[in-house]
């Protein structure tokens, strides 16, 4: 099974009143076909190191490799074609665009890599109808539950057939009925082209992943992977 991204001595720092290192020196291979978790307290790295792997963040050193290609932190351009074509990112808190309906805030991440409205708009909606909201296309943000919220995310994530799924504690907002549902539902997402990483606080959902990953002082630890 073949390694879709590849981190080499990945360092992060950050730097107030003094230098603060979250990664240090982290290798790691993510695999094809697999889920991941990655599990810390606050603070560790979690969200820094999807963070990193989503492009949108820089490290302070080190190396990323995609589908066997180095990143280059200062082709912007070219990062975010990478990110809008082949990485779906799925947020805690589900950053929906409150002035658009749900079927808007999943058809208009298609319409940014190019793609065709009409096209768009019936994907769009044959992803909300599978994530179970096709009664729910036109409520805004502030109409839907927690759960419809995240389920426009997934949706939103999976629109441009990502082979990359990042999820920051997609689960931590929700009540644990709920959170059951959308943890199942991403899981439903991995075939044997893509990878799923997602960052949470939960073990019952982390030791439901194909691999469970600890960051601790700065490094990853595999528990079962």
């Amino acid at each position: 099974m073949s390694s879709l991204i590849q981190i080499s001595k990945l360092d992060k720092s950050f730097k107030n009143l003094k230098k603060l290192s979250v990664l240090k020196k982290v290798s790691y291979k993510f695999k094809k076909g697999k889920i991941y978790s990655i599990m810390g307290p606050s603070g560790s790295g979690k969200s820094t190191l999807l963070n990193l792997l989503s492009l949108i963040d820089r490290p302070s050193s080190g190396s990323i490799i995609i589908e066997d290609k180095n990143v280059d932190f200062n082709d912007l351009e070219n990062n975010d074609l990478l990110r809008a074509n082949k990485i779906g990112i799925i947020y805690q808190q589900d950053n929906l665009l409150s002035d658009f309906t749900a079927l808007e805030n999943v058809y208009m991440a298609s319409l940014a890599i190019g793609n065709n409205k009409e096209i768009s708009l019936n994907k769009a909606k044959s992803l909300l109808r599978k994530v179970g909201l096709i009664s729910r296309l036109n409520h805004f943000p502030s109409q839907l539950s927690g759960g419809e919220k995240q389920r426009v995310s997934i949706a939103r994530a999976l629109i441009n057939n990502p082979q990359i799924i990042l999820a920051d504690e997609p689960t931590g907002s929700l009540d644990l009925l709920t959170a059951k549902g959308i943890f199942e539902l991403l899981k439903k997402q991995i075939n044997p082209d893509r990878l799923i990483i997602f960052a949470t606080h939960n073990r019952f959902f982390a030791n439901k992943s194909d691999c469970l990953l600890e960051i601790v002082n700065g490094n990853i630890k595999s528990i079962n992977g």
